[in-house]
């Protein structure tokens, strides 16, 4: 699902001040992506992406200044396209006149920041990114274990709330029980949130709705985290094989990213949270280089290596034996 964007929120989020046309904060912008008017201040408007946020720097600016009234009048009215979201100038610069009476005119809002161009740019496409990606809801609980963003899933019923309530009592935090919305943030990265419904709350069988931040503290809970690593919890089955030396390459892609996936059987006797602890520890030693079962490997084949030398060196006593 997509979300829509108002400039009213872009100002709120990124730290922006309204210059005029504050009655048309209301307006939509459709896309995260942020445009630069350069050639537009030219006379080029082959090309003009009127739908995106217009943004004016210094290098705009200073342009502007060498540019007739005439030109002005003419480029800044054709600026101001119906589809236009908004104007944004950078550096606490003074928008030239004629583009505060054509964005008037357009009831096109101007915004105005103190910090420079770059920043402003960031600000704006990190926070535009997030609200308009496209947005998938999953079944799971998603918690935050020693940095790590676990997304914990399983059949219903098998003990994933209170599997994280015992998490959030071993110092961990919650960011989402039952229902998690996740997004992807760029190649490489998904971000994982509550529902605002159902924000620190969790739901355990027996108790009922219990809100974590109230029970545990500000610092029990969080609004979102990157999904760096799921737990799939699987009933035990007498019989059925699972990973014993840590070289499964379980994977589950969730838009275009690839999300390590691995299967915990459950059982009475086990602990969870501890389990799942381990896991985001062992992770995380996997993705600095660490790897355990390498470790294994080596030693056993150093060890098969160091009997076959001593059985060629005395074979005498390998027959005896």
């Amino acid at each position: 699902m997509h979300k829509s964007v108002s400039v009213k929120e872009l100002v709120a989020n990124t730290h922006l001040s309204v210059f005029a046309g504050g009655d048309n904060l209301d307006r939509p912008i459709p896309t995260s992506d942020i445009s630069r008017p350069g050639l537009e201040l030219t006379g080029y408007f082959s090309y003009y992406p009127s739908e995106r946020i217009q943004l004016l720097g210094i290098t705009e600016i200073s342009f502007a200044k060498h540019l007739s009234d005439q030109e002005l009048d003419d480029y800044m009215t054709r600026l101001c396209q119906p589809d236009t979201p908004a104007f944004v100038i950078s550096t606490s610069l003074e928008p030239p006149i004629q583009l505060v009476k054509a964005a008037q005119q357009a009831q096109i809002p101007i915004l105005t920041s103190k910090l420079n161009t770059s920043r402003v740019l960031s600000n704006m496409t990190d926070f535009l990114e997030a609200r308009l990606a496209p947005r998938k809801s999953l079944h799971g609980v998603l918690v935050e274990v020693y940095g790590l963003g676990v997304l914990i899933t399983g059949d219903s019923g098998i003990g994933k709330s209170e599997t994280a309530l015992e998490l959030v009592k071993r110092g961990h935090r919650l960011i989402a029980d039952d229902r998690v919305d996740v997004y992807q943030q760029d190649e490489q990265a998904l971000i994982g949130q509550a529902p605002q419904i159902l924000n620190h709350l969790l739901e355990i069988r027996g108790i009922g709705i219990i809100n974590v931040m109230t029970l545990f503290g500000t610092g029990a809970v969080r609004s979102e985290t990157k999904v760096d690593l799921i737990v799939h919890l699987d009933i035990w089955e007498q019989g059925k094989k699972y990973d014993r030396l840590g070289t499964g390459t379980d994977a589950t892609e969730i838009f275009d990213v690839r999300v390590k996936t691995i299967n915990i059987p459950v059982k009475p006797g086990r602990n969870m949270a501890v389990i799942i602890e381990t896991a985001a520890m062992n992770f995380r030693a996997n993705s600095m280089g660490y790897n355990a079962t390498d470790d294994f490997d080596r030693q056993l084949n150093g060890l098969i290596k160091t009997n076959s030398e001593h059985d060629q060196e005395h074979p005498d006593q390998t027959k005896k034996q």
